[in-house]
């Protein structure tokens, strides 16, 4: 069985923690490694102080979801915590860098896939894996989990890409 790279990204809202939950839950294997990664904005300021700042909180918000990978059996992490944009570019060099198989990330209003494909004409060899984007669930839902999964094609891309969105009611 091949170990997967299974990036998951780490922001500050509750849907981000729900995706993790949801990765290990649902799609980790035995081997597989999950890479969290959480970019922080660039700043305008030269303050070494502000940057390191910056940095400590990234840090620290990824060892909080790396507390809750440890309540998983045999799970194997990587905190990747580094500079960059909001608009997805900087999370696309890093899933290339890592070679991850599956991006996982939480759907919400700010998210930066809605402004990842806004911004890029090419958005499929930015992000050349799967992505799975969770979300939390509508108000009409009642019970279970949903899932809408669509294969999304480029022109002038021979790469596809599988986004799935998936909205979840309630984790067990």
């Amino acid at each position: 069985m091949d170990v997967r790279k299974i990036v998951v990204v780490v922001e500050d809202v509750e849907i981000a923690r729900t995706a993790l939950q949801w990765t290990l839950q649902n799609l980790l294997r035995y081997g597989d490694i999950i890479t969290l990664l959480h970019i922080f904005s660039i700043t305008r300021s030269k303050s070494k102080k502000k940057l390191r700042l910056l940095r400590l909180q990234g840090f620290q918000l990824a060892l909080s979801f790396q507390d809750i990978c440890n309540n998983f059996f045999n799970t194997k992490t990587e905190i990747v915590v580094t500079q960059g944009d909001q608009d997805g570019g900087k999370i696309g060099a890093m899933v290339r860098e890592i070679g991850a198989s599956t991006l996982v990330a939480g759907l919400h209003e700010q998210s930066f896939l809605y402004r990842l494909a806004m911004s890029h004409n090419h958005i499929a060899s930015n992000l050349n894996c799967k992505v799975l984007a969770i979300k939390q669930p509508t108000p009409l839902m009642t019970t279970g989990t949903r899932t809408k999964t669509r294969t999304i094609c480029f022109q002038d891309s021979s790469t596809n890409m599988d986004f799935s969105q998936i909205e979840i009611n309630a984790l067990r």
